[in-house]
């Protein structure tokens, strides 16, 4: 027994010698081993690879958020890889509804129609309010949207567009039928540069209009504006673009549709902040076609204020003024479509871009011309012989 006892403590002891022996040829540390690229797996983690996103974008002037979130690394920020993707507006629907791109931010009241008829994609927080206005000539003597009954509105470019929706909500708000065939109104589109033109002429009582042809036919003396999404109750708290993500993108990566939302909300704080730098990046890096100066002007009259629960209430307000203007079907619920046009993402709140905090790249703000004056700058023609400003002919 006792030989027995000797010989099992010496095999004990030649397997303990060999575990020592094994255990020195590990690389040095607790726990660490190397992975098939060579990196020590008991290092400090390596981030993940960034998620690759498409973002898409038109080339307008207040798509500079867009801009900015890449050239201020936001984006990267985030954890992303994107891509910058120029389309146009068809492209931009047809694009987010199949997951051709995965963001963007555009116009409320474009998104809200596709939305109802099943478009796949979702409104995910707002970007900046609206500068969408209805004037009448100053040849006529119309004082109020009530006494637009049986006159002609000239609208930019088409009926349908972003100009001719708030129109529209604005005259059934004020108990007029805005439909184009049976309603109480009649609309004339204009390409936008002919608005003006047409007003001195005659040829219209009124016009639906954004900036900069709005300032500019007032600058000339030609309008005078009788509601004002930027200022006038209940208007001027509603968001006019928000950001967008596919549907699909929501179902695949969640977290990655709140890293972009988030992206676009520092780049729209930063050129909240920043509007003349802002301007000057989205020129001189061909993002726009505009002088920086125009430019300038355009970003300071934004207000880029992102949010979420202004957000909410925008789509609430814009389904419902929607449907009554005609622009949605009647059996629509407006209340249930906003409900499905919305999607609350975590780390997208309110109390976060409270405390969200962007570089102040100049100390001073850029001075706000008066009408006359920024009209001014579009006279005579560009020195390259080009569009003075990219609002895409005034929202098309």
């Amino acid at each position: 027994m006792t030989k027995f006892i000797l010989q099992l403590r010496a095999a004990l002891a030649a397997v303990s010698l060999a575990v020592i022996a094994s255990l020195l040829l590990l690389p040095a540390g607790c726990g660490k081993g190397t992975d098939k690229d060579g990196a020590k797996s008991g290092d400090k983690p390596r981030s993940a690879e960034p998620v690759k996103l498409t973002v898409a974008y038109l080339g307008l002037t207040c798509e500079a958020p867009i801009f900015i979130a890449d050239e201020k690394g936001f984006y990267k920020e985030e954890g992303l890889d994107v891509t910058l993707r120029k389309t146009d507006w068809d492209g931009l629907r047809e694009g987010l509804g199949k997951d051709t791109f995965q963001a963007n931010h555009t116009l409320l009241m474009y998104l809200l129609k596709p939305i109802e008829q099943g478009a796949d994609m979702k409104i995910t927080g707002g970007i900046h309010t609206g500068c969408l206005r209805v004037q009448v000539s100053t040849k006529k003597d119309i004082k109020s949207v009530q006494e637009l009954k049986g006159k002609t509105i000239g609208v930019p470019t088409h009926i349908g567009s972003p100009p001719y929706m708030f129109a529209s909500r604005v005259l059934a708000a004020n108990n007029i039928n805005p439909d184009p065939v049976n309603g109480e109104v009649k609309w004339k589109p204009f390409p936008p540069d002919v608005l003006g033109k047409a007003v001195d002429e005659g040829l219209v009582d009124a016009v639906a209009t954004s900036d900069p042809i709005g300032t500019i036919l007032v600058g000339k003396g030609l309008v005078k504006t009788i509601a004002d999404q930027s200022s006038d109750a209940p208007y001027a708290e509603e968001y006019c673009c928000v950001s967008v993500v596919s549907g699909a993108l929501l179902r695949r990566d969640p977290a990655a549709a709140a890293k972009v939302t988030r992206a676009l909300f520092k780049g729209a704080m930063w050129v909240c902040e920043n509007p003349a730098p802002a301007a000057t990046i989205c020129v001189e890096k061909k993002y726009i076609a505009a002088s920086v100066e125009i430019n300038t002007q355009a970003l300071s009259k934004l207000k880029y204020v992102p949010g979420v629960a202004k957000c909410k209430d925008s789509l609430q307000q814009a389904a419902k003024e929607m449907k009554l203007a005609g622009l949605l079907q009647p059996t629509t619920d407006a209340d249930a479509l906003a409900r499905r046009a919305w999607q609350d993402l975590d780390g997208v709140t309110d109390e976060w871009v409270q405390g969200l905090k962007v570089e102040a790249a100049s100390r001073s703000r850029p001075r706000l011309l008066d009408a006359p004056a920024f009209a001014a700058l579009f006279e005579g023609p560009d020195a390259n012989g080009s569009c003075k400003c990219c609002c895409r002919c005034c929202i098309e």
